[in-house]
């Protein structure tokens, strides 16, 4: 049964170490935004327990660079559609780095990892319109914060 509301829910930290965030040059393997600057993240498990955005968060960002967070507050949610027409509601958080030196852990989805400011984000040839935009609404999030 299809039902036309339904949507995916994705998450993504915005890992601050300072001034410098924590992005991901997407696997060209992936289905998705494949070749592209993005934040970490990734798809919510049904099977997480408690705060199931923060866990998951949490999770996708250990998984995927072996960087531990501290911290998060909420920046955004947005909705798009992937590349194959499946509709996805993003939430964005805000993320303290805590420990861990970050690394590419899953080469499928992400090919490599690299901490920039958010102007080098922001002007970066790969960053899509939508990173651009959380990037600089966490940048505003963490300045209001003191981080």
């Amino acid at each position: 049964m299809s039902d036309d509301r339904a949507y995916v829910c994705n998450v993504e930290g915005a890992v601050s170490n300072g001034s410098a965030y924590l992005l991901g040059m997407r696997s060209h393997e992936e289905e998705h935004a494949a070749g592209e600057l993005s934040l970490i993240g990734g798809t919510v498990d049904a099977e997480t327990d408690g705060d199931v955005l923060q866990a998951t968060v949490r999770r996708e960002i250990r998984e995927e660079t072996t960087v531990e967070v501290g911290e998060m507050a909420y920046v955004e949610s947005h909705q798009f559609h992937t590349d194959d027409g499946t509709p996805v509601v993003n939430v964005v958080f805000l993320c303290q780095y805590e420990s861990g030196t970050a690394v590419a852990a899953e080469p499928e989805e992400i090919a490599s990892v690299q901490w920039m400011s958010a102007k080098e984000i922001t002007s970066h040839p790969d960053t899509q319109p939508w990173t651009r935009r959380s990037v600089e609404k966490a940048e505003r999030r963490r300045l209001e914060l003191g981080w």
